[in-house]
């Protein structure tokens, strides 16, 4: 691919995990990327294999000043961005009574309001191009709460909310978007990026203790491959018409498909229930039409 047809990514989170499996993945396809992370010095093997395709931002996306400046380097070394991956993320776990306020709230602005700061910060840009695609992961999270775990879903919920209605927004102008909801793999979320509760509560042990021992179980286990995960979200960019949801994994499969009948089941069973809350001769429209 050359220089005037390659992609210029800008991707978060870019030193591990899927984030480094990408950068991998969008250098060897030829296209050009913009790895950001708090620590760039770890991409420094791949600036030296690649110096004219790569370049490697320090990136706090908590930091709306930082974000700012990592958006300007990425234009000023490329000119423009085409494809947007908000990957920088980790995973609080505990009862929803445990987890303290602090965490909570550190967990909201890294997942959801790092990801808002880094799609706000690049907009003008896309809308400007008229073109581009922006790539959240979310996580089968995003769709299916755990027990144990209902923070972090919280988060990956919020950040679907946001990429659905943004999809929609921006639809005309160009741009496309992706939520990429991952099942369990071998990244580094179920060990560095695991953030557990400060305090246990007793009666939580069975249900937030067991997913949080779970999750420490299956490190280094995961059945899934960070790097064919890498070229499923190529296949995506690269497509015509690509999904507004894409799960990865056949668990993520599962337990969306799971999801979803229980939903549909229960909304059939209390149908008669909701409908009948209006008023009497009331004209039904479509939320949003």
């Amino acid at each position: 691919m050359s220089d005037n047809n390659a992609r210029v990514w800008f991707i978060t989170g870019s030193s591990t995990g899927f984030g480094r499996s990408l950068v991998e993945a969008v250098l060897k396809h030829g296209d050009r990327v913009v790895a950001t992370a708090r620590k760039p010095e770890q991409l420094d093997d791949l600036i030296r294999q690649h110096p004219e395709a790569v370049k490697a931002v320090s990136l706090d996306v908590t930091d709306p000043n930082a974000v700012q400046a990592a958006v300007k380097a990425a234009l000023d070394a490329f000119g423009r961005v085409d494809v947007l991956v908000n990957n920088a993320g980790y995973g609080a776990v505990g009862a929803i009574e445990e987890v303290s306020d602090e965490a909570i709230h550190r967990q909201f602005d890294t997942n959801v309001f790092g990801a808002l700061n880094v799609t706000r910060a690049l907009l003008p840009t896309l809308r400007q191009q008229r073109s581009g695609h922006i790539l959240n992961l979310s996580s089968v999270g995003g769709l299916v709460s755990f027990p144990g775990s209902g923070i972090y879903c919280a988060t990956k919920f919020a950040l679907e909310a946001i990429s659905e209605a943004l999809a929609k927004e921006v639809e005309a102008l160009g741009i496309k978007v992706t939520i990429v909801e991952p099942g369990a793999f071998r990244t580094d979320f179920n060990g560095r990026s695991l953030a557990a509760p400060e305090t246990f509560i007793d009666d939580y042990a069975s249900i937030s203790g067991a997913m949080l021992q779970w999750l420490k179980d299956m490190d280094g286990k995961q059945p899934g491959d960070p790097d064919k995960a890498a070229a499923a979200m190529i296949q995506v960019v690269e497509s015509d018409k690509p999904p507004l949801r894409l799960a990865l994994g056949a668990d993520a499969v599962g337990a969306i498909d799971a999801k979803l009948e229980s939903v549909k089941a229960e909304l059939d069973a209390w149908k008669q229930v909701s409908i009948d809350t209006a008023f009497e001769g009331a004209v039904i429209g479509t939320i949003g039409g």
